[in-house]
């Protein structure tokens, strides 16, 4: 979408009468995917902060929702189906209270994550956010110390919606930080309870 065709779609009211529906729909059939298409359309087309604050915490409240009834049931996600649109709120909600330094928080909102997540690469990359989280590094300082930013995995792939590269080897890492991690699981294992 260029800038004129973005200009279009903010001003033509079929279209915005459309996106409005399409929310309603979404939020009464709880469907996670419908309401990420909506909260990235208003997003892109720069409307109300107020309505894309009520989309989003539409949002985290289906996934909070969904990850607790897979903890009780000790189920894990997959990056399928509606499971990646649960993961990226879920990662979203912690990167959101780490950039805020909110490390307590951060910590065992990707801890969770790093236990519920049936994908090793991405819950080796979830367990690097927790530590760096965990011992109160800033997000900044983690982007420029350990985020490779040369790399860019294409939107359209399972990763896309997470920080998965990184300026060293992800398993070497995870290995050589193993009693840390321990550390952690056994200050957190309490919340997958």
């Amino acid at each position: 979408m260029n800038h004129s065709d973005i200009n279009e779609a903010r001003t033509n009211p079929e279209f915005l009468n459309f996106l409005q529906e399409q929310e309603l729909k979404a939020k009464q059939e709880k469907n996670i995917a419908e309401l990420y298409q909506v909260l990235d359309t208003l997003l892109i087309l720069d409307l109300d902060e107020e309505r894309v604050h009520t989309v989003y915490q539409e949002i985290l409240k289906i996934a909070f929702d969904q990850i607790e009834d897979r903890l009780a049931n000790g189920k894990r996600l997959t990056l399928e189906s509606d499971d990646i649109y649960f993961i990226r709120s879920f990662y979203e909600h912690a990167i959101e209270k780490w950039s805020r330094d909110n490390f307590q928080g951060a910590s065992e909102l990707f801890f969770i994550l790093s236990q519920i997540v049936e994908d090793e690469k991405l819950s080796k990359a979830v367990t690097i956010h927790l530590l760096n989280s965990a011992q109160e590094i800033d997000i900044d300082t983690f982007y420029a110390n350990d985020v490779n930013i040369e790399t860019t995995e294409s939107e359209n792939e399972p990763y896309g919606y997470f920080i998965t590269n990184f300026k060293f080897d992800l398993d070497q890492y995870v290995d050589g930080k193993q009693d840390l991690i321990q550390k952690q699981y056994e200050s957190y294992k309490h919340l997958l309870n």
